[in-house]
């Protein structure tokens, strides 16, 4: 009989969960192509085996199996609005658009990016460093009734209303003069519920603010590898059949990758989970039951979310689960309602943070951009000097 495994049975475990998913190729196919970058391919090393040395492919790191289980959350690769089952999960919204009286309604929104899409999550520049709209939708920082005589909020006068600066608030880190700081002890417990508040997803696959030494590694972390093996070369050729690029009909290397076990490895961190919160007589620090519960529930809801149908991970790589086991090689399955997680964690609405940017300033130029836009500029004004004084 197949392991049962709940989100609050594998909590209680003292170790941490491991689970193996086996995958091959769909449609009969013996290769496939792992994650690689042109004249470099991908990564083919020798392990140590008891009767000797084994070829192990790299399929997808643990920054690329994030990735992936991310973009589970996702209802498509350019649909930004979260599936059917995890709605009611707070997230970030970076979103620009044009408002009327300088409220940006939800229908006026723009989407830009999520903290699901983002690498650096709830740590991204993109939501640092924009504004957070209210429930009028209107950008903090922005003037309203109880402004004073600059125009500015009293109850925060030197405001500028960025994310970060709420983040700062909620964190309880005090910055004297600096941009650096650390939290003290007692202030981890706001770090973990405000992270979880707004990103809870974050938690699950680690995030890093460097600015205030704030680090939390993965709760979840997965690789998928691929055993026994062999290099698959070939070539592509890219055909110009307008002539119009200078790049001709290029030929191209391609490698792939045959194996005779393609294997996901995913390691749930529970006893990291347990210490973002604890009892302290009758009131919770950091995290409570419920909301660690959710945390594990959200972990396990990608993992069986990955498993149950064929996913792509690339173009030549399309993979279908046909086993799931724990580290002891028996078959397991994963029982999780996350609908009733989601309820159960307590969030706190608005579920969604919408984080605002002007457009002219979300869409301005990078530094190199703009410095190759101002040398070109210049070159226009001195050929314009010179045809002006050819033409005299």
């Amino acid at each position: 009989m197949p392991e049962h495994l709940t989100p609050s049975g594998v909590l209680e475990k003292q170790g941490p969960l491991v689970l193996f998913a086996f995958f091959e190729p769909i449609g009969g196919i013996d290769r496939f192509q792992p994650a690689g970058f042109p004249e470099v391919g991908h990564v083919v090393y020798k392990a140590p085996r008891s009767d000797g040395v084994e070829n192990v492919c790299i399929v997808d790191s643990a920054a690329s199996m994030a990735n992936h289980l991310e973009a589970l959350c996702m209802r498509g690769a350019h649909d930004y609005e979260l599936v059917e089952d995890l709605q009611g999960m707070p997230y970030l919204r970076c979103v620009t658009g044009d408002g009327d009286d300088g409220k940006l309604l939800p229908e006026k929104r723009e989407v830009v990016a999520t903290s699901l899409t983002e690498g650096h999550r709830i740590a991204s520049t993109y939501f640092l460093a924009g504004k957070p709209l209210d429930g009028e939708g209107l950008p903090a920082g922005a003037p309203d009734s109880t402004k004073g005589k600059k125009g500015k909020s009293k109850a925060n006068a030197n405001a500028t209303g960025k994310f970060e600066e709420k983040l700062i608030d909620e964190f309880g880190i005090v910055l004297p003069d600096s941009s650096r700081a650390h939290p003290p002890a007692d202030k981890w417990w706001n770090v973990f519920k405000t992270i979880f508040r707004y990103d809870p997803n974050a938690l699950v696959h680690g995030v890093l603010f460097p600015q205030w030494q704030i680090k939390i590694p993965r709760v979840l972390t997965a690789h998928l590898e691929a055993f026994g093996a062999s290099r698959v070369d070939r070539s592509g050729v890219k055909f110009d059949r307008l002539g119009k690029t200078t790049s001709g009909q290029p030929i191209f290397a391609v490698d792939d990758t045959t194996a005779r076990e393609i294997r996901a490895t995913f390691i749930l961190d529970t006893a990291l989970v347990r210490s973002f919160g604890r009892k302290n007589g009758d009131c919770d620090l950091g995290l409570g039951g419920g909301q660690q519960e959710f945390l594990i529930a959200l972990a396990l809801w990608k993992i069986q979310r990955l498993c149950q149908t064929p996913f792509r991970f690339r173009s030549g790589c399309h993979l279908k689960c046909v086993r799931l086991a724990d580290d002891a090689g028996q078959k397991v399955t994963l029982d999780v309602d996350i609908k009733s997680a989601i309820t159960q964690a307590g969030f706190e609405d608005p579920r969604v943070t919408d984080i605002f940017w002007p457009r002219e300033e979300l869409y301005r130029a990078g530094e190199e951009e703009a410095k190759k836009d101002k040398e070109t500029d210049a070159e226009g004004d001195i050929n314009g000097a010179n045809d002006a004084e050819e033409g005299e």
